[in-house]
């Protein structure tokens, strides 16, 4: 039954039994004919006006349940963002308020969901893309060395250390989605002490000495005096500016400069950001470095050795700290890679 046809039944029981009521009434009073017929008329009027104002009444709440169920059957069909005109009874419109907020979120969920789908897409086809280089690579050696097509024995040790290097990169590849994984899934331990921000940037240039002294590349840092000492867990903010230096490294000229400079910003932050003499990243490229599997220049960072990994695992390492990450870049002017720590514990 429908919920106009309830209350049309509900509304002439309960108005019949009234009539019946006032009319059986009045046959028992002391009144002549006259009088009973006039206040008879005068009920069947009033109950006529009642019905009336009834119709009227209820039609703002019926039309308001009616665009609900019109829009709950769009929802049926796939469209999330809905929106129903808050209108009628106050509890009537406390209703399309909270449908609209279950529209949106649903549509926030969905959007989600799809938005993750491909993300996931998109990272199935990058790692297999870039497993896939390696492991032709590799296979390629293994069957040379196994049909004995190598006789010399220097050709033999170039052959094995090819190998070795792309099981390495491999190696790596798969630490780093797993880092990123565990700190995307949130099951990265954080558990900061004080620590110097000297220390923690000598301590990461002398793991990088031997790569800026195949370059020749000229390091300058700068430090204020009687810098404090700030809450971060040293190896994951090695790694982070780690992976700064080794694309400053990797993509600087012979004989480039590389500055490390550190300073504080504002009131409750410290800044530290690597510059170099490259061949900086395109404006549209800046805001995109940070995602997994991102390259500004795809074909030059394949043949570095680059996966595109580094710099989000840099990015959820800072934001893991309460900090921001970023990059200023030019064509032709260099990067100036940055993250922000807070210089405090909260």
């Amino acid at each position: 039954m429908k919920l106009r046809t309830y209350l049309w039944l509900a509304n002439g029981i309960s108005t019949g039994f009234i009539i019946l009521s006032l009319l059986f009434s009045y046959s028992r009073m002391l009144l002549t004919f006259d009088v009973v017929v006039w206040l008879s008329v005068v009920t069947l009027l009033s109950a006529a006006v009642s019905t009336i104002i009834y119709y009227y009444s209820t039609k703002p709440v019926l039309r308001s349940i009616e665009r609900v169920t019109e829009q709950s059957r769009r929802i049926a069909e796939g469209h999330f963002l809905t929106d129903v005109e808050l209108s009628g009874p106050q509890e009537v419109q406390q209703l399309a308020e909270q449908f609209n907020h279950m529209s949106a979120r649903l549509h926030e969920s969905f959007e989600q969901i799809r938005t993750s789908e491909a993300s996931r897409r998109k990272l199935v086809e990058n790692v297999s893309h870039d497993l896939r280089t390696p492991l032709a690579s590799i296979r390629s050696f293994v069957e040379a060395l196994q049909d004995h097509v190598v006789r010399d024995e220097e050709t033999f040790r170039r052959y094995l250390a090819t190998i070795a290097l792309e099981t390495t990169r491999l190696s790596g590849m798969i630490e780093n989605l797993f880092q990123l994984s565990r700190l995307q899934a949130g099951a990265e331990q954080f558990e900061p002490i004080l620590y110097h921000l000297e220390d923690l940037i000598v301590e990461t240039l002398q793991s990088h000495d031997l790569q800026m002294e195949e370059k020749k590349l000229r390091v300058t840092v700068d430090i204020p005096e009687h810098m404090p000492s700030i809450p971060l867990v040293p190896i994951q903010i090695k790694r982070v500016l780690g992976n700064f230096l080794q694309n400053a490294i990797r993509y600087s000229p012979v004989y480039g400069k590389l500055h490390i400079q550190v300073e504080p910003y504002g009131e409750d932050y410290v800044e530290v950001s690597v510059l170099d003499e490259g061949g900086g990243i395109l404006e549209t490229d800046t805001e995109l470095v940070f995602e997994r599997f991102y390259r500004a220049d795809k074909s030059r960072s394949r043949e570095k050795g680059g996966a595109g990994l580094g710099l989000a695992i840099a990015k959820s390492l800072v934001e893991l700290h309460g900090g921001t990450i970023g990059v200023n870049s030019n064509i032709g002017e260099g990067s100036r890679f940055w993250f922000r720590l807070p210089s405090r514990m909260n």
